[in-house]
């Protein structure tokens, strides 16, 4: 059996972002998303996820953007001088090292940010993290912790597995250089978080077998993600992608995505992909389906 979780990170971001992540559910394989609890477009993403019951939801764990939930002067070390979550996995680490970061701080906005999901209605079918965050050292047994105490039962292990990444990469190797940076990233997000799926399994938190896209990210191809689902390996497999809409918030605000979603929509929502998907017997799943 080949299940295939499609997550659209960020629902939450803006008003764009969100259309598309819907769109590319409605009409194509995206399966799942995962909410930014202090994005700026969050009530209009609440709105959007109950109206989509197919849709699994889970908690896009930040630690690198916005305001705090839990207030600036109760986490001071997760916050820079303007008050805002600012610090991006790099630097995480390097507080991780220096031992300038207090967990206890890390846990109580993680904490907040599950339990206002979980206020507006919404039940989370996993936890993930914004740039991959919750899998540094020592912020995975937080994750898995809060995954227990609030009843989450599966969690995102970003460990990119190399054959994946190969057959999602562009044929022609025109992003060969971004993609060259980002699977080093990968590699040694890889290394650092090696023992993921054993913690995971020790706290009885489900995962997928498989995972891809931070390669990938914001230079998806339609070559790739047939490519992909060709060779598809049997178990569960979950292909991270960032589709939407370029509206005014997106292209005022601090990210690279950009144009690249509106690209990775169309994809998403291509008739090519969603015959590929049946033609090769994929069974599309979210999150809480793992276990079935």
């Amino acid at each position: 059996m080949k299940d295939l979780i499609v997550n659209a990170d960020d629902l939450g971001w803006t008003a764009g972002v969100n259309r598309g992540i819907a769109e590319a559910h409605r009409n194509g394989i995206v399966t799942s998303a995962s909410i930014l609890a202090n994005g700026p477009a969050f009530d209009d993403a609440v709105i959007l996820a109950h109206s989509l019951p197919a849709l699994g939801v889970g908690v896009h764990l930040n630690l690198s953007d916005g305001a705090p939930l839990s207030g600036a002067k109760n986490v001071p070390t997760l916050v820079g001088e303007n008050g805002q979550l600012s610090a991006g996995p790099e630097q995480l680490l390097v507080k991780l090292a220096r031992r300038k970061l207090k967990l206890a701080e890390v846990e109580r906005e993680w904490d907040a940010q599950i339990s206002k999901i979980a206020a507006a209605g919404i039940s989370p079918t996993h936890l993930d993290g914004h740039k991959h965050v919750h899998m540094l050292p020592g912020l995975f047994p937080l994750a898995l912790k809060l995954a227990r105490k609030h009843s989450i039962a599966a969690i995102r292990i970003a460990l990119e597995a190399s054959s994946l990444r190969a057959a999602l990469s562009g044929k022609d190797g025109r992003n060969s250089s971004t993609e060259f940076k980002q699977g080093v990233q990968a590699r040694g997000l890889k290394l650092l978080a090696r023992d993921a799926h054993k913690l995971a399994d020790k706290a009885g938190i489900e995962s997928t077998d498989y995972f891809c896209g931070i390669s990938q990210t914001g230079v998806m191809t339609h070559y790739g993600v047939l490519n992909l689902l060709e060779n598809l390996p049997d178990g569960s497999t979950e292909l991270m992608c960032h589709p939407g809409y370029l509206d005014d918030d997106l292209a005022h605000s601090a990210t690279r995505l950009q144009d690249s979603r509106a690209a990775e929509l169309a994809i998403l929502a291509d008739t090519a992909v969603r015959k590929s998907v049946a033609s090769h017997g994929i069974r599309l799943i979210n999150y809480s389906q793992l276990a079935n």
